[in-house]
Formats: structure tokens, sequence, C-alpha cells
């Protein structure tokens, strides 16, 4: 990847490339409810489940006690890689009628792309199930022009995860209340112990660079752009001088070459931090694969500065899973989707994903979360960030176009080819360029 100038996502250009002529627009046929009253010995309805989690994570056994129930009702889980290259093949999948029946998004700006690409049915139509009252007021960061399009079904969260005992043997106690320059700090003298102070996750740099802008918008209220937001500076400065002053992260250039598999290293002892998410507790728990011997603690995201206002931590809900219009079998797709969202998806709670509907009982995905390695983690902290009410989440409202540029523009700056001023000239010229061709 390195060098390549990133392919801006658009479903729509797809269709383009793909040589169709228009979005999708329409609904399948409700074969569905016909097959559902024959009854007698009507042949099973058959769906097809896509999602970015591996089956062995949970949705398969998820699948399997679903299908067991309900014979009637007969589903196929699908995995797609959540990478550009995954997602373009869900889309193609969608947009070719390759009978997608449900599928999971996992980034607001796709999950909006493919709302306007039609491909998304309007869950309003059905008067059985309040999402807002069943996921809380973060189910609202789903919504497209006021209307759900999903149902996001996991509590999603970003976090550092530390090595408790790397951080006894400094001396240093579990953050909770810290800033930016206290992980550098952190992260300065976890390098100390002859490992990396602290790797992070490529899937979550953009989402960092979010967290600053997440209520006042990339856009200021004169319509220029707020992409060079200085507290967005300050944590491009830090990054940067982890990498070449205090050589406490990776460069950036040879982690993104190298592919390095920093949860691996992270979980071999061979860093104190490692800024990720949730999704990291299918690693972690995984002992047979990935054996430790230190226990775990983790940390809310901090803040840029103490005195940070409007501070927002990327989470909130996620895996977003929607209804093909043009699936045949509607009304059990319908059916599926509440019995897996309200319960149906606890196989995946060790892997991380704890289920957001009120239908589900806390303590019970908190239990199944570290059932069999309780004595693997700082039970406190853990419990301490996944349910705090301290701080508020934001999803990424960023359009995919503008991700793409951002991040061309950062890996220049991560890699010396051009200063922090160079840099957000360049993101806000473009950025500008942008919003006056997208002007309504």
């Amino acid at each position: 990847m390195k060098g390549k100038k990133l392919v801006p996502y658009s479903l729509c250009l797809l269709l383009t490339a793909s040589g169709l002529s228009a979005c999708a627009t329409g609904t399948g046929s409700d074969t569905a409810q016909t097959q559902a009253k024959s009854g007698g010995d009507a042949k099973p309805i058959k769906l097809t489940f896509w999602s970015g989690v591996p089956a062995e994570a949970g949705p398969q056994q998820a699948v399997d006690n679903w299908n067991k129930q309900n014979p009637n009702i007969q589903v196929e889980y699908v995995r797609y890689v959540n990478d550009d290259a995954g997602n373009i093949k869900l889309d193609t999948a969608l947009l070719t009628g390759q009978g997608v029946d449900l599928y999971a998004t996992h980034n607001f700006p796709r999950f909006e792309t493919r709302v306007k690409a039609n491909v998304a049915l309007d869950l309003g139509q059905f008067k059985d199930y309040n999402i807002d009252d069943m996921m809380g007021p973060e189910a609202a960061d789903w919504k497209v022009d006021g209307k759900f399009y999903a149902m996001p079904t996991k509590k999603d969260l970003h976090f550092v995860w530390l090595n408790k005992d790397a951080l006894d043997k400094a001396g240093l106690p579990v953050p909770y209340n810290w800033t930016w320059d206290d992980m550098r700090a952190y992260a300065k003298k976890l390098a100390e112990q002859k490992q990396w102070g602290m790797l992070q996750d490529l899937v979550t740099w953009d989402f960092v660079l979010d967290s600053p802008i997440a209520v006042e918008g990339a856009v200021k209220s004169d319509g220029t752009s707020n992409m060079d937001n200085p507290l967005t500076r300050k944590i491009l400065e830090n990054m940067h001088a982890m990498m070449y002053d205090d050589k406490s992260i990776p460069l950036y250039a040879e982690q993104l070459s190298k592919k390095m598999p920093v949860e691996t290293e992270f979980l071999k002892g061979n860093s104190g931090m490692y800024y990720a998410g949730e999704w990291i507790f299918r690693f972690a728990n995984n002992l047979k694969d990935n054996p430790r011997d230190f226990k775990i603690a983790i940390a809310p995201i901090p803040k840029v500065t103490k005195d940070q206002q409007n501070y927002r931590v990327f989470g909130g809900l996620g895996d977003a899973i929607s209804i093909n219009p043009q699936s045949k079998n509607i009304e059990a797709a319908w059916k599926f989707l509440k019995w897996y969202a309200d319960g149906g998806m606890l196989p995946l709670a060790q892997g991380g994903r704890i289920p957001s509907s009120k239908a589900v009982n806390a303590d019970e995905s908190f239990k199944e979360l570290l059932k069999g390695v309780e004595d693997k983690y700082d039970v406190d902290s853990v419990k301490k960030v996944l349910f705090s009410k301290d701080f508020k989440t934001f999803q990424s409202k960023l359009p995919q176009q503008m991700i793409d540029a951002r991040k061309e523009q950062y890996q220049l700056y991560f890699t010396n080819n051009q200063t922090l001023d160079q840099m957000f000239s360049n993101l806000v010229k473009r950025h500008n360029e942008f919003l006056k061709q997208n002007k309504k």
C-alpha cells in the first residue's frame, strides 16, 4: 500500500465500473409470508447474512442456534473481510443480485453510501419494534435523513489496552482521566522496558482525528473546512514525536509496509499499550492461539488537553445490520434481525461484541465476555470503561472521499515527505474544493 493513492469509496462509481446502469431501486417480492403461511411440506426459507466478523468469533454459533430453533427459516452466514476489497465484494453482491438478504456495515460513511444507493431497506415500515427505545439514544447516530435503514446491534467503543504487569513494573497507575501528553509520557516510560511504548491499530487512525471535530463538525460556520482544527494538529504532532523523538511507537511506514500484526505483538507482551477497541477481545480471550502471562487493564481514549471542550470517544453502537430491499424474504429477514439483536447474538460477546439491546442483561453480557478468562484481566478497569457514563461517544460522519484524502496527506506527514503545515494546507484546499463541488 505504501505510496499508492487510496481510491475513494463509491457504490455508484462501482456500478459504472461494473457496467451497470443505475443504483438498485425498489423492493424484493414478499415470498416469506407466502411460504411461512403454507406450512406443511413447504421448503424452508433460505436467508443469507453477510458480516465482517469471522464465523468462528460467534456469528456461526448464533446462526446455528437460530437454525435449530427455526427449521422453516434457515440462515447461511457469509463473512466478508472489513477492508476496501471486502466491502467492494459485498457491494458487488448487493448490486448484482447475488442473494444477500441481510448484511452488517461497520462504519457510518460506508453505510450512508449504501443507503443512498438504495441497497438498504427503510426499517420504519415495521411497526412491531422501536429501535430508538430498544437500543437507546446512541442508535440515532445511524439514522440517515431521520430514518433507520439498519439496526445497530452492539456496543461500540475505542479505548486503550494496557499491559497491567508492565504498568506495575514502571510504577504507573491505570489511567482514567488523562490527556494525549500523559499517554505520550506513559509510552516513553514503558518503552524503557525494551518494548514498544504503544501500538495502534491502523483502522483507528482516522477516528482519532475525527474526535476533536465530532461536535462542531468538519465544516466551520462560514462553510469552509475545519479539518485544520488545533486539537487535530496537537494529536498529529504528538504521534509524530512519539515515532521520531521518543521512538516509543513504530514508524508509520514500517508498520504499514510490514503489515505489522499489532494485536499479536501486544498479546505477546511486546508493547505496554495498544490503541484499539472492543473487537480485540476475540484475540485476547483466545488463549490457545494467543497465550499470555500478563493481566490486561483498559483505559479510556485520552482527551487532547485537560480543558478540551466537547470531548468525544469514537463508539456508541455498531454492527449496523440492514435488510436488502431486493430480498425475496423481507419478513423472514426482519424476524431473524429482531431475534439476533435481542439476544441471539450473545455468542459474539466473548469476542467483544456486547449486545446493545435493552432486552439483554448487561451483567449477563459482561459475564459472557470474560467467561473462563477472568483471571487474565483487571476486571474493575474493564467494567468501568466499557459501561462508563463519564464520556460521550460519536460516529464519524466525514464523507469517505475526505477520509481517503486525509489519509493520503497524513501518510506523507508521517513519512516526513511534507511538513504538518503543508499537510493541513493541502488537506484544507482539497476539502474546500470538495465542499464547493458538493454544495447543495
